[in-house]
C-alpha cells in the first residue's frame, strides 16, 4: 500500500497552522487586559493629582478656619487689655497678641503658598488629562485592531479546520493514527523530509538503503534519532 505522503504532510501544515493561530487567539485576552490596565492607570494619573488638590483645598480651609480662631482669640485679647490691673499682665497680654499676630502672618504666608501651589496641581490635572485621552485613543485604536485581528483568526481557522476535517477521510486511519501518536509526542511536528541523507530535524544520517526504501513510498519509515516519520525530498 502506498503511504500517502503528501496527504500526511499537509495535513501537518494545517495542524501547525491551526496551532499558531490557536496559539496567537489565546494570547488576545491578556493582552487586551493589558491594554485596559494601562487605561486604568493613565486614569489613576488624573486621580492622585485631583486627590493632591483636595488635600491642598482641606488644608487651605483648615489653616482660613485657624487664622478666624487666631483673630477672635486676638480680640479677646484686646477686650482684655481694658480690664488688667497691673503691668504685667498688660505685657502678657501684649506678647499674647503679638505672638497671635505673628501666628496668623505665618499661616497666612502658607496659605498663599498653598495657593500657588494649587495653579500648579490644576495644571498637573490638565496635562494629566490630556495624556490620559491621548493614551486611550490610542490604546483602545490597539484594543479594536486586536478584535478585527481575533475575528479575522478565528475565521481563518474555522476554514483550516473545515479542510482538515475533508482531509483525514482521504488518508488511512492506521496512517492518521500513528501521525497522532507521533505529532503529540514530538511537538507537533510528526514528519521530518530527509534532506541530503540526513533528516532535517535531528540531522541523523539516513542509510542509502532506507532512502532508497523512501522513494518507494511504500511504507511508513521513522527516524532511527527522533522518531518522526521520514519521506524523501525530491530535488
Amino acid at each position: 500500500m502506498e503511504i500517502e505522503f503528501e496527504k500526511l504532510i499537509n495535513l501537518q501544515k494545517l495542524d501547525k497552522e491551526i496551532t499558531d493561530i490557536s496559539v496567537f487567539l489565546e494570547n488576545i485576552p491578556s493582552k487586551i487586559e493589558e491594554i485596559n490596565k494601562k487605561i486604568e492607570e493613565s486614569s489613576q494619573i488624573i486621580t492622585l493629582a485631583k486627590e493632591k488638590m483636595d488635600q491642598n483645598q482641606k488644608k487651605r480651609r483648615d489653616l482660613e478656619a485657624e487664622v478666624k480662631d487666631v483673630k477672635e482669640q486676638i480680640s479677646k485679647y484686646n477686650r482684655q487689655l481694658n480690664e488688667v490691673k497691673t503691668n504685667r499682665e498688660y505685657s502678657s497680654l501684649l506678647k499674647e497678641i503679638e505672638e497671635a499676630k505673628q501666628k496668623i502672618n505665618d499661616m497666612e504666608e502658607e496659605i498663599i503658598s498653598d495657593m500657588l501651589l494649587a495653579d500648579d496641581i490644576e495644571e498637573e490635572i490638565k496635562t494629566a488629562r490630556q495624556k490620559h485621552t491621548e493614551a486611550e485613543e490610542k490604546l483602545l485604536k490597539e484594543k479594536e485592531v486586536l478584535q478585527q485581528e481575533k475575528n479575522k483568526f478565528e475565521t481563518k481557522r474555522d476554514k483550516l479546520n473545515l479542510e482538515k476535517e475533508k482531509l483525514v477521510p482521504k488518508i488511512p486511519s492506521d496512517q492518521v493514527n500513528l501521525y497522532l501518536k507521533i505529532y503529540k509526542k514530538n511537538s507537533g511536528i510528526a514528519l521530518s523530509p530527509v534532506s541530503e541523507e540526513f533528516c532535517s530535524l535531528c540531522h541523523m544520517r539516513i542509510r542509502p538503503q532506507v532512502i532508497n526504501e523512501l522513494k518507494g513510498k511504500e511504507k511508513i519509515i521513522l527516524c532511527e534519532n527522533c522518531g518522526r516519520i521520514l519521506y524523501f525530498v525530491t530535488k
